[in-house]
């Protein structure tokens, strides 16, 4: 399996080099050269295996021999043991042919435990295998930062920068990464938004002479492409657990950076039966106005119940333009590229092909809270702000009731107290056990100003070999 750039001057790379590199030379994001496809039989004979091993059959195409057989399902096997979940992504029923998708029952209480537990334990062998040391620098608008942590804080060839929004994330959400100890893990808390940590981390991959070439970054945002690869299969697993392959399933997805519904549209390419798929944003809303206007425009980021959304800059869309583009890169970069100065537009015909399978919507602080409210009055089941917006979502914009629709519950109400109590509720939800004693761990982190230079000054001195 060999991978090629979004904007087509890199050079293709196998998945060793993919999962360190993160961002291509040329700017663009990896993907591969061609993907796998699954027969609805193959698909069909999977059914009752569990997800670990479900996780085998969708994913070592990717890695081919990078990480040979035995191995890689010893690591799939450990990734999801520490799940609180037999099921791992277990289904709640909302109503008839809705449902929930709990993507929280990792260590972090977020979806993005899925990919981070496993990244983790992909970077710490092949860095074994090539006795080599890396520099992770990742931006995280709540959830990443956790999850990213707590899956590479064990690593002994990783030194952990992670920049989030200073005080534009949940308490839960900072203490989560701020209290984790040890001495190859920093906190950095930046005077800005996630949109301001973002471009510092892809301006750092594309020039990273501040390290003084004694080590390279490795990547784990969703920029890396091993993240996308891990969400794509809860797809397969929602589907098999409510008749798929043999009937079309909707799912209706939270997201900021597209990550996450990107893996949704690849399995899709790989053969699986989806019918819909819903981009449900919030007030940031650049994602839903290109779906129903094709304008790509970017408006002033805002602070929202739902941070983990306050995203302008979606970082995944490229992926999905390069697919609308045939896969041409000069098209893709020029595009980008005239992004970056005004509003954009794609040519109709290829907007049109876009909407025979997404849909979109943008749900408002006060519309998060009253599907909060309403859903816990409904059915006595608890959603956070996120999840929240994927409901309502998948309602404003199903097509078809014939056809079961599942909203990804992307973290755990717990995260976001805040929201539940704007809602209007008086039931206040739990840490789970493991995090009983979150608000009396010792936190550490760093403020620094909004600025690309003095982050770098701090990582160059903070690395365990500087």
């Amino acid at each position: 399996m060999r991978y090629i750039s979004t904007r087509g001057e890199a050079p293709a790379l196998g998945f060793e080099d993919v999962l360190l590199t993160g961002l291509a030379t040329d700017g663009g994001l990896y993907v591969p050269e061609s993907l796998p496809h699954f027969s609805l039989e193959e698909i069909r004979s999977w059914r009752g295996l569990s997800y670990s091993e479900l996780a085998f059959k969708v994913m070592h195409p990717f890695v081919d021999d990078a990480v040979p057989a035995d191995d890689f399902r010893k690591m799939l096997d450990e990734t999801y043991s520490v799940f609180t979940h037999q099921a791992v992504a277990p289904l709640v029923q909302l109503d008839t042919n809705e449902w929930v998708m709990e993507l929280f029952r990792g260590p972090t209480l977020a979806f993005k435990d899925f990919a981070l537990q496993l990244l983790g334990r992909l970077l710490d062998y092949v860095l074994e295998k090539r006795k080599q040391h890396v520099v992770i620098m990742g931006a995280t608008s709540g959830d990443t930062g956790s999850a990213a942590i707590e899956g590479c804080r064990r690593c002994e060839h990783v030194d952990i920068f992670i920049l989030h929004p200073h005080q534009r994330v949940s308490e839960v959400q900072r203490r989560q990464m701020t209290t984790v100890q040890g001495d190859n893990i920093h906190n950095i808390a930046v005077r800005g938004n996630f949109d301001d940590c973002q471009r510092m981390v892809k301006e750092s991959f594309g020039n990273q002479s501040f390290l003084g070439g004694k080590t390279q970054l490795a990547a784990v945002n969703s920029i890396n492409w091993a993240r996308i690869m891990a969400q794509i299969v809860y797809y397969f697993h929602a589907s098999l657990a409510l008749g798929g392959p043999d009937r079309s399933m909707a799912f209706s997805v939270p997201t900021g950076n597209f990550g996450d519904i990107f893996a949704g549209y690849l399995a899709k390419k790989m053969g699986l039966p989806i019918s819909q798929l819903v981009i449900a944003t919030n007030r940031n809303d650049i994602l839903h106005r290109f779906m129903s206007g094709n304008k790509y425009e970017q408006h002033q980021l805002e602070h929202t119940l739902s941070p983990s959304m306050d995203i302008m800059v979606s970082s995944n869309f490229e992926r999905l333009l390069f697919d609308l583009h045939g896969r041409d890169g000069l098209a893709v970069k020029t595009l980008l590229e005239n992004a970056a100065k005004g509003p954009v537009s794609i040519e109709d015909y290829r907007w049109k092909h876009a909407r025979k399978l997404f849909d979109s919507d943008a749900v408002d602080d006060k519309a998060t809270c009253d599907t909060i409210r309403e859903i816990y009055e409904q059915n006595e089941y608890l959603l956070d702000p996120h999840t929240a917006i994927g409901v309502r979502a998948a309602r404003n914009c199903r097509r078809d009731q014939a056809v079961p629709m599942i909203t990804l519950g992307t973290a755990h109400p717990a995260k976001f107290p805040d929201a539940v109590a704007e809602s209007g509720l008086s039931v206040k939800p739990p840490l789970p056990a493991h995090m009983a004693d979150l608000f009396e761990r010792e936190e550490r982190y760093t403020v620094l100003d909004n600025n690309i230079a003095g982050v770098q000054e701090f990582i160059a001195k903070h690395w365990k070999n500087a």
